[in-house]
């Protein structure tokens, strides 16, 4: 692509060069600088990319594009930005041909439920045949193939590549998680979103490197609705208000409680076997009754949420139906198929919030027993060891307590952590090393009615042991081997 047209979108001063130059490549890593390649310097937290300018250029950088004065060299071509990670973005967009036009893009705000409402409205979009790529915490999904990520919502470049990718594989739908650093950093620059949608919103990522304070995280999720043609708002959160002030997009609500445009008029709870579910009666834009196969009433949201893009996309209610009442999270309160005598569930949750979440969802199902399998991960906050076992001890489950991800440390100190809050509160427990040996522990001793939560891995598919070396560890191969050695 030549320089010029790269430029189109974006402001910027030619300090030095020829406007004229083909461009071969993006990057913003010198180290994957092509020849006759263009090198955008980011300014980031950690790095100064107009520090490794002379490495770009024996790479074969022609062109570089810069936000501060540097030291020019003869023959390369220099462009000045205000803002080098906006110019990255738009840059990226118009080196890939705008992928994002050529998809209907979904994008998810929120604190909460961001990763499950993806996976939901990709279960629903598929099950009514369209091809759907998705972009978030669990990675990259572009017809069944796998990429990881290293955030939830990629540098502008890889957001790009990414979205390139999905025209390339025919893909109809994005469905991509959008975090607030995303939007503070202009990583979704230049992305046409189609649908924003608002699940909730709760303080974090508030501290050094991410948000001054809870003012600026909420400014920088509202952004999604100034970027995106159709809103869609939980009006039950208490920042509902707050969220629509100031959106361009035309605006719906869903909600469990307040008139909107599409509501759950009733929620309730079903357990079936090992499955547990909801059911969930809508009013509004879509009048009928679905049934999810996810337990905890506040899913409901979620599914609000996929039947809302399912209505707006013409997709027929009995696909949507369909795709609910057998729709899998991966990692998030996937109910595995065991045993029809006892439910067992993989989840995530690695504090003492999401503890108590998932112990409480399931609590109201109203199990025999609740049993617990997890650890903590090593070189990481005690607090959240303690808030883990004093959340499981008050909840009165009975903990077995295993490997999660030690990094280093020895199990037994991580759960020695654990059994010190634990312990003042009577809980029961046990402590076996080995995850898969501490899983197999608590299959061979459950009762018809128990409900039994492997916490902590969710979609991990490795663990990292006290050597500090990273072993492949699935807990869904650990249980679909117990089913063939027990011939369940």
């Amino acid at each position: 692509m030549i320089l010029k047209q790269l430029l189109s979108k974006i402001e910027y001063q030619l300090i030095q060069g020829n406007l004229d130059e083909e461009v071969a490549g993006i990057a913003y890593d010198s180290r994957k600088v092509v020849k006759q390649g263009m090198f955008v310097c980011i300014n980031g937290v950690a790095v100064n990319g107009h520090n490794f300018i002379p490495q770009a250029i024996a790479k074969g950088a022609k062109i570089i594009v810069i936000s501060e004065d540097v030291d020019l060299i003869e023959g390369i071509t220099y462009i000045k930005v205000e803002d080098d990670r906006k110019a990255l973005a738009l840059l990226s967009a118009e080196f890939f041909g705008h992928p994002s036009r050529q998809l209907t893009v979904v994008g998810i705000t929120g604190t909460k439920g961001k990763t499950t409402t993806s996976l939901m409205i990709k279960s629903v979009l598929e099950d009514a045949g369209k091809i759907v790529g998705i972009i978030g915490t669990n990675g990259t999904f572009i017809n069944g193939e796998y990429e990881e990520t290293q955030n939830t919502t990629p540098i502008s470049y890889e957001l790009q590549r990414i979205m390139k990718k999905m025209v390339d594989a025919h893909c109809e739908y994005c469905v991509m998680e959008v975090s607030s650093q995303a939007l503070k950093q202009e990583r979704v620059e230049g992305i046409d979103f189609d649908y924003g949608i608002f699940t909730n919103l709760s303080p974090d990522h508030i501290g050094p490197n991410e948000h001054a304070d809870f003012a600026e995280y909420m400014s920088c999720k509202k952004k999604l609705f100034t970027m995106c043609r159709i809103g869609l708002f939980n009006k039950d959160d208490e920042h509902y208000e707050d969220m629509i002030d100031g959106a361009t997009c035309k605006q719906f609500t869903f909600s469990l409680n307040e008139d909107s445009d599409l509501k759950a008029e009733e929620v309730s709870l079903y357990r079936e076997g090992h499955q547990m579910g909801i059911n969930v009666k809508t009013t509004g834009l879509v009048n009928d009754t679905f049934k999810v196969n996810i337990p905890g009433s506040v899913n409901a949201y979620n599914a609000l949420v996929a039947i809302m893009i399912a209505h707006f996309g013409d997709i027929n209610m009995n696909d949507v139906k369909r795709a609910l009442a057998t729709v899998q999270i991966l990692g998030r309160g996937q109910i595995m198929d065991v045993s029809p005598d006892y439910t067992v569930i993989i989840d995530y949750a690695h504090n003492g919030v999401s503890f108590d979440s998932i112990i409480s969802t399931v609590k109201a199902y109203k199990p025999r027993r609740v049993i617990c399998v997890y650890g903590c991960g090593g070189r990481r906050s005690v607090v959240r060891r303690h808030e883990c076992g004093e959340t499981a001890a008050k909840h009165h489950v009975f903990s077995i307590l295993t490997m999660d991800n030690p990094r280093g440390e020895r199990v037994y100190d991580i759960c020695n952590d654990i059994i010190s809050a634990i312990a003042p509160y009577g809980g029961l427990y046990t402590v076996i090393p080995d995850r898969r040996e501490a899983i197999f522990y608590a299959l061979d001793h459950a009762r018809k009615g128990d409900a039994i939560l492997l916490l902590g891995k969710g979609h991990e598919t490795y663990q990292i042991g006290e050597d500090n070396i990273t072993r492949h560890f699935s807990e869904t191969e650990v249980l679909n081997e117990y089913k063939v050695m027990h011939h369940l």
